[in-house]
């Protein structure tokens, strides 16, 4: 039986690179030069080995290559390092590939290339290459010096922009026959939409799916789960208009924030290893020697370009995000070159038959230069710092200093402004998104589907119940966005009351426009009285305690997928569930004549609602009131003792006119509770850890429900559910079988808990290991048991 054309080819390509890459390792090159070399030599172009014969098979095996290059630079990324970057990696970045986007594109016009071709040059210039800048750190033992941070940094910036690049150049080019720039933006908006609805529910579902298997998969089952997800997302991206790369990103980058995220890195690297290998491979195979000798001045322009222009608007980002000249210069040198990605760009475009085939080894030829020009440049960092520190006049040098250190004195002084618009801005888009999504899907399926069963009019009406049942919890959520800086920034300065006005009515806006869209989708017109019955909806929907829950629900499973892997690493660390003692501070103010609280009760004054604090305890005199009931009234001279962390501490000090009692540093309560030597035991506060169980009769019901605080004599301060901890939980929120709550109370509460058998006689109270005896429960401070029933407490005090 004669063996098909591919095995000779595979056995051939595979066999040579092998060789290759063995003495590319000897020569201390970069493994991706080895492979384009290998590729050259197996091309039509070369005789010296026999040459490749089924092309068609071994570009599918690229296609492949692609993929799972793409799967595995997600596997290696996750939401939380974009977020641990910072403000300098990204400002560096977006000037570096706006600039290098734009001067590409000029450089391709020059040159007599398309639009097109002009626009995919400036995406592949715009792109350093990881690999390439690993490889020389590490060469050069620069691995971890300050500056290397932000060139990681800046790298991870890169390669999320580069797949909304890929995303932009793939609308322009499938809609580019269309010449309505409009419908351009409104099909990329659609995909946008489509993307980060896709991405939302993914992030909820596999991580789910994963953890109620992860017994039954082994390292052979998790490869075949992983590879799976990954092409059934390209099946998915490629339906929804997106390229397969950027199916194969996303499904990589869910997988890795959850906690099985590194050993699926593991099982994959082998199986990426030789679909990469074989891509790059066939990167070489498309070099052709009289294509580079034909266009020999562009390559010499593009190389120009990179190690020269690239360096200096790398330097340009990071002196505007504020950093000093020196580290400045060091990460701009660093990004001299163009890589991987530049090749994955080059090949979407060929895949959309959009740039010619000069570009390829146009592009090969460059990243070849800039690979061995890249260590020459890192290790020249600080010659080219002399120099520019003796060409420049001292008045710049002077300016450039004034400018870095009010830059970050800057970024200091707003960083409460900076937070709260980065955590509701992401929240509102993230919100939007959800509900545009959902409006989309339900007017272009649900609807045609419902017309074809049943009359029009009744297939409206259902369609638009259904859509705003859909998104009634996201909706709830965008009405009620609290947020502690929002508290901090009103209660600071009376000019932030206009700006944060003006947010919430803009919040209002967006959430009354999203229950319009469901209406105009559905039933095509626009009337008065319609706005009026989204307005009415909008108020229901709004004050819902039903919604309430149902969405603290759905995000306690979304947050904990999405920081699955930081919470299993956080509970490794702490074994003991120590994460609440020792994040919850606690602030200690007396209370003077003249303030405007006093007479005031706790529900009056609703600190817990506004502040998100709860007040622990009054010293009144001798006497000791712990966790006090909302009627309680604040008199002079009480010394109150509440909990919560540094900015809600800070801002309800603020609040109350205690400006000379904020402090810079807070106990925790861990420490409040083991340094209560000189208050007499009964006075004493302790927390204690309890598990929902079956039997304990609070599962499935909410907080507020639940009567935890008059039936123990305890709030609770805080809650794990699924390594998620949440602090000072919503009273709407419904607990679940396997919830872990954090109560605090006197011993009493620990004798109710026992009496109740929701803790073990004997227990030590978790917060208090430098004082076990006294931890442990007392035969008198056990109570008897109570029939009758405190009156409720607010909810502001709750």
């Amino acid at each position: 039986m004669e063996l098909p054309t591919l095995i000779s080819d595979l056995a051939l390509i595979l066999l040579l690179a092998g060789i290759i890459t063995i003495i590319f390792k000897k020569l201390n090159q970069p493994l991706v030069l080895g492979y384009i070399v290998a590729g050259f030599l197996v091309s039509s172009y070369c005789t010296i080995v026999p040459s490749v014969s089924d092309m068609t098979s071994i570009e599918t095996w690229s296609e492949i290559g692609i993929i799972m290059m793409m799967f595995s630079l997600g596997l290696e990324f996750n939401l939380h390092k974009l977020l641990r970057v910072g403000g300098t990696a990204i400002i560096t970045a977006l000037v570096e590939i706006i600039t290098l986007a734009l001067l590409g594109y000029g450089v391709g016009q020059a040159m007599g290339w398309t639009h097109i071709e002009s626009m995919f040059l400036g995406g592949m210039l715009s792109m350093s290459s990881t690999t390439i800048i690993i490889k020389a750190f590490d060469d050069l033992g620069m691995r971890g010096q300050k500056f290397t941070d932000s060139v990681f940094g800046v790298l991870i910036v890169e390669d999320i922009a580069g797949i909304f690049m890929m995303i932009m150049l793939t609308t322009i080019s499938v809609s580019q026959s269309s010449n309505s720039g409009g419908d351009t933006a409104l099909h990329l908006l659609t995909m946008l939409i489509y993307l980060a609805l896709w991405l939302i529910v993914s992030i909820y579902l596999i991580p789910t799916f994963i953890n109620r298997s992860k017994r039954l998969i082994n390292d052979e089952t998790l490869l075949i789960v992983s590879l799976g997800t990954c092409f059934g997302m390209v099946l998915l991206a490629e339906a929804l208009g997106f390229s397969s790369a950027l199916g194969a990103f996303l499904a990589g980058s869910i997988f890795a924030g959850t906690s099985q995220g590194e050993r699926t890195e593991k099982v994959v690297t082998p199986v990426k290893n030789l679909f990469g290998a074989i891509f790059f491979i066939s990167v070489g195979m498309m070099v052709q020697p009289a294509m580079i000798a034909k266009y020999w001045l562009p390559i010499l322009i593009i190389t120009l370009i990179v190690v020269f222009c690239k360096p200096f608007f790398s330097t340009v980002g990071m002196l505007l995000s504020g950093q000093p000249l020196r580290n400045s210069v060091h990460v701009g040198m660093s990004l001299a070159q163009i890589g991987e990605f530049s090749f994955i760009i080059a090949s979407l475009g060929k895949s959309l038959g959009v740039i010619g085939d000069f570009i390829y080894p146009v592009i090969v030829s460059v990243s070849v230069v800039t690979t061995f020009t890249t260590p020459f440049f890192i290790k020249h960092g600080d010659t080219v710092y002399n120099k520019l520190e003796k060409i420049l006049p001292q008045k710049v040098l002077k300016q450039l200093s004034r400018y870095t250190s009010d830059k970050r004195d800057e970024q200091e002084k707003e960083q409460d402004w900076h937070i709260f618009l980065k955590k509701n801005i992401a929240k509102i888009l993230m919100f939007s998104a959800i509900c545009i999504g959902l409006n989309i899907i339900g007017s272009q399926l649900l609807l045609p589907w419902l017309e074809g069963m049943i009359d029009t009019g009744w297939a409206r009406i259902i369609t638009v119940v259904i859509l705003l049942a859909s998104c009634s919890p996201v909706l709830h959520a965008l009405l009620n966005l609290k947020d502690k800086y929002f508290v901090r920034l009103w209660t600071k300065s009376r000019s932030n009351r206009l700006p944060l006005t003006a947010f919430t009515i803009l919040r209002y806006l967006i959430a009354l426009s999203l229950v319009l869209l469901s209406f105009q989708l559905t039933f095509s017109f626009f009337s008065p009285w319609i706005a009026l019955l989204a307005l009415i909806l909008l108020l229901a929907i709004g004050r819902s305690r039903l919604l309430t829950g149902s969405y603290l629900r759905v995000e306690s499973r979304f947050l904990s997928n999405l920081n699955e892997k930081q919470l299993a690493e956080n509970v490794d660390k702490n074994a003991n569930h120590h994460w609440l003692d020792e994040t919850l501070l606690v602030a200690k103010t007396t209370m003077p004549q003249n303030l405007d609280i006093i007479g005031k009760s706790l529900a009056e004054l609703r600190w817990g609602a506004i502040y998100q604090i709860n007040v622990i305890k009054i010293v009144r005199g001798k006497r000791h009131i712990n966790i006090p009931e909302g009627n309680e009234l604040i008199h002079a001279g009480d010394t109150l003792f509440a909990i919560g962390d540094k900015t809600q501490l800070d801002t309800w000090l603020l609040s109350i006119g205690a400006h000379d009692e904020r402090q810079d540093h807070m106990p925790d309560l861990r420490t409040f509770i083991n340094k209560q030597d000189k208050v007499a035991g009964h006075d004493q506060l302790f927390s204690y850890a309890i598990k929902v169980d079956r039997g304990m009769g609070l599962a499935y019901k909410s907080i507020r429900e639940s009567g935890l605080k008059h039936r123990f004599n305890c709030i609770l301060i805080g809650m794990e559910r699924n390594m998620l901890p949440i602090i000072n939980p919503n009273p709407d929120m419904v607990l679940r079988n396997g919830d872990l709550l954090w109560l605090l109370g006197t011993n009493k509460m620990g004798g109710k808990l026992l009496i109740s058998d929701m803790i073990g006689e004997g227990e030590n109270c978790p917060n208090s290991e430098e004082k076990p005896a006294e931890s442990k429960l007392q035969e008198h401070d056990i109570p008897e048991e109570e029939t009758d029933t405190k009156q409720e407490s607010s909810e502001a005090d709750k």
